[in-house]
């Protein structure tokens, strides 16, 4: 008994324990990045007009995975493309981002798993910059028009039959057969 204690014991708690103080260091970072979410809000709106260009050409050059993720944040996909968001974050972190520094830090320390609140927050924000291509409508009333119109243009197959078959007779007609002049035997 004495050798469990002294010698397994440890091991176990040692590993069992890493999993809780990274748990605990991520929400204590998810906790100071709440702190101070309305300065990074302020400062977003301060440096739009910068940021745009920066963040559309970023959004372009990112995967499709990163662009859905931007605009559709679900933890499904954050945690299949780790890798993508985390180099997403880095970019975002070189352009100076409001926000996305410590997100980035806390992103790599701990996984995006475990801080999805930052990183979901830094993600709405940067859907800010993002124009979204709206489909046209078209009204019923358009869409009336264009059916009745195609209407119009179709041309009943019975006049198209009765073309034809004037056709054939007019050339029919105007073939004149040469007179058959009675041979001599």
């Amino acid at each position: 008994m004495g050798y469990w204690k002294s010698t397994v014991v440890p091991k176990f708690k040692k590993i069992f324990d890493k999993n809780n103080t990274k748990k605990s260091a991520a929400a204590e970072a998810c906790k100071a990045f709440d702190d101070a979410k309305e300065g990074y809000t302020k400062e977003v709106e301060e440096k739009k007009t910068e940021l745009q260009t920066k963040v559309t050409e970023l959004y372009e050059a990112s995967a499709t995975e990163i662009k859905e993720l931007v605009k559709e944040p679900k933890d499904a996909s954050l945690k299949k493309n780790a890798k993508g968001v985390t180099s997403f974050l880095e970019e975002l972190s070189k352009i100076d981002f409001p926000g996305s520094k410590p997100v980035h830090e806390a992103c790599s320390k701990f996984g995006p798993t475990l801080v999805q609140g930052p990183i979901f927050f830094v993600f709405e924000k940067v859907s800010t910059f993002i124009v979204v291509e709206e489909k046209e409508t078209v009204s019923t009333k358009d869409k009336d028009a264009v059916v009745e119109k195609e209407k119009k243009e179709e041309v009943p197959v019975e006049t198209e039959a009765k073309t034809e078959a004037e056709k054939v007779e007019a050339t029919t007609e105007e073939v004149v057969t040469p007179p058959v002049e009675p041979t001599k035997a």
